[in-house]
């Protein structure tokens, strides 16, 4: 669901208040068939057509959400319109009002700031972020919307600041490689590009 009116009418058909309205029936579906509910707050962060999405609406989605059997909330920047200092403000009311609930975040690097948006986040205290191989992915019906955080951008950055993830980042680049090699045109992630930063190459002559 989208926390924006207007985008959650584009995505899926319904008003935000409807959408929340639904998660009463699916929370109720979920429990009796062991089913563990998992729901992103698109637009978190702002929407493309209605702009910044004021803080006090999140937290009282999240407030109305969390009155059902959910397991994990991710708060999403739908289309990159994030900054750092934002990311960080919301993330760290999130758990700070929330403290024994599982918030994650979803960013896109549609200007850029995807890899600093995820640093802000872990300093507010979130551990789970959404990420795609190469940076793929996208909203088709936003303006300039462009891909997801690149995975092996994401994991090469958290390791070498000693952030332990336990992916193989060698496995992952190369798979990377391969995504490439079948949808048959360039990704925008960076490291398969240009290898781990450890790497050295030799002085040319």
């Amino acid at each position: 669901m989208s926390a924006s009116n207007t985008h959650n009418q584009q995505n899926v058909r319904q008003t935000t208040e409807e959408s929340l309205k639904s998660f009463k029936v699916l929370s109720q579906f979920a429990s009796e068939n062991n089913i563990g509910l998992n729901v992103t707050v698109a637009t978190s962060f702002g929407c493309p057509f209605e702009g910044i999405i004021p803080q006090n609406l999140i937290m009282k989605i999240l407030d109305t959400l969390l009155l059902h059997n959910i397991n994990r909330i991710t708060l999403a920047d739908t289309t990159g319109m994030a900054n750092p200092k934002q990311v960080y403000t919301l993330t760290k009311s999130v758990a700070d009002e929330w403290r024994n609930f599982e918030f994650g975040c979803h960013f896109h690097n549609t200007r850029g700031m995807g890899m600093a948006n995820i640093l802000a986040g872990m300093e507010a205290g979130i551990r789970i972020y959404d990420s795609s191989i190469g940076g793929i992915g996208g909203c088709p019906f936003a303006p300039g919307a462009t891909g997801n955080v690149c995975t092996e951008d994401v994991v090469h950055m958290l390791e070498e600041m000693g952030v332990k993830t336990s992916i193989d980042l060698d496995t992952l680049i190369a798979a990377s490689h391969k995504f490439k090699e079948i949808l048959g045109h360039d990704l925008p992630g960076q490291v398969a590009k240009a290898g781990k930063s450890s790497r050295k190459y030799p002085v040319p002559n």
